[in-house]
């Protein structure tokens, strides 16, 4: 599954350009950021009631029939060809290269696909909510549970206000103010010891993040030819999935040596490290406009 979604990934986000005008690509990647949080957060909970009542075998066939009709709606997606530069001589890897080379040169890119990078790796708390929800909190499952739904509605709610009011005016400043608020958001719940204001700042860690998304796609396709939406794509998706997997990973690592509360501390202050540098060496990017 892992290597069917890494040919997906970078396919999808390169089909996306095309599908709608350029003038309205914010407002469509705020619709499909949505949806995709509305199915992170009833998904779940679908799944457990099919699972309960029908068990897991038939429950799985309904999922392979939801993707079978997933791929018979891509199907009557007409074609629309674009023109790219030939380059026959190309090897693979010279292809492949040639994409993160790109992503490397172009600082709007880079430094937008790092920021959520580095967000997600040190100030990710997913991994550890039920120590903080056995151990901290003492709120148990049910308690689990509303924390672990806490982000996904934060970034429901603000996806859908920025359908009305999109955050890609003055895009850079709010790109960085949002991963700041992310590690701002971090530190107030490692901090909590109250089961509701946890609650509320992961809330907030989800509203932050899904205007980074935002923003974050809006950059990748205005700031890319279409020659190199697949590549650039692809060194996005490789970023996203490793900070979340990896992230994971050094949330209970860090917790296992230096303590759940410091780990979590530790991971927001980095956060809000990281961006104060990146606002110190990208200025020049306040400047940019995105139409």
């Amino acid at each position: 599954m892992g290597l069917a979604k890494g040919f997906f990934s970078p396919a999808a986000s390169s089909l996306n350009p095309f599908l709608v005008p350029k003038e309205v690509f914010a407002n469509a990647a705020t619709w499909s950021s949505s949806f995709w949080q509305f199915g992170a957060i009833v998904g779940p909970g679908v799944a457990g009631f099919l699972y309960a009542y029908l068990g897991l075998t038939h429950t799985l066939w309904i999922v392979t029939g939801l993707l079978i009709m997933v791929m018979i709606l891509i199907s009557f997606i007409s074609k629309r060809p674009v023109i790219i530069p030939e380059k026959a001589d190309m090897t693979l890897w010279e292809s492949l290269k040639e994409g993160i080379v790109y992503v490397f040169k172009t600082k709007i890119i880079l430094y937008s696909i790092s920021l959520d990078l580095f967000s997600v790796l040190f100030g990710g708390v997913i991994a550890i909510l039920p120590i903080f929800a056995e151990d901290i909190l003492k709120v148990g499952a049910e308690g689990l549970g509303i924390l672990r739904a806490a982000p996904s509605i934060g970034a429901l709610v603000t996806m859908v206000f920025m359908v009305y009011f999109p955050p890609t005016d003055n895009a850079w400043r709010n790109l960085l103010m949002a991963v700041a608020g992310f590690g701002i958001a971090t530190i107030i719940f490692a901090l909590s010891t109250f089961f509701w204001l946890s609650a509320a700042a992961l809330f907030l860690t989800g509203a932050f993040d899904s205007v980074s998304v935002i923003v974050r796609q809006t950059v990748l396709r205005h700031f890319t030819p279409d020659e190199m939406r697949g590549r650039v794509s692809a060194v996005n998706g490789i970023f996203v999935s490793s900070s979340n997997e990896i992230g994971a990973f050094e949330s209970g690592l860090l917790a296992k040596i230096f303590g759940t509360v410091p780990s979590v501390l530790l991971g927001g202050a980095v956060t809000i490290s990281i961006v104060s540098l990146v606002w110190i060496r990208s200025k020049e990017l306040f400047k940019l406009k995105i139409n």
